[in-house]
């Protein structure tokens, strides 16, 4: 099962790259699916600085995060904090 991403509805930053998550092995196996929220801090270049995760299975977890953290948004006038949601 792929995993689909989408930026939060309430998004501010025009996101220019979101990758998609690698589906982890052990969480096919287990055919656990469902959604993980990632806060992303954006750098006024567009990079993402910092992120945390605020929900979701463990096991999807880390390959969400790691998504997140190679994501690219549009530059902005300063540093901005989203939410990203990725399914799984």
């Amino acid at each position: 099962m792929p995993a689909r991403n989408r930026p939060h509805p309430a998004k501010q930053r025009q996101v220019k790259r979101l990758l998609t998550p690698q589906y982890p092995e052990l969480a096919k196996k287990l055919n656990l699916s469902g959604a993980v929220r990632i806060e992303v801090t954006i750098g006024p270049d567009g990079t993402v600085k910092r992120t945390r995760i605020l929900g979701g299975h463990p096991l999807l977890a880390a390959s969400a995060e790691e998504a997140a953290q190679k994501s690219s948004f549009e530059p902005g006038p300063k540093e901005t904090t989203e939410v990203i949601e990725f399914k799984f």
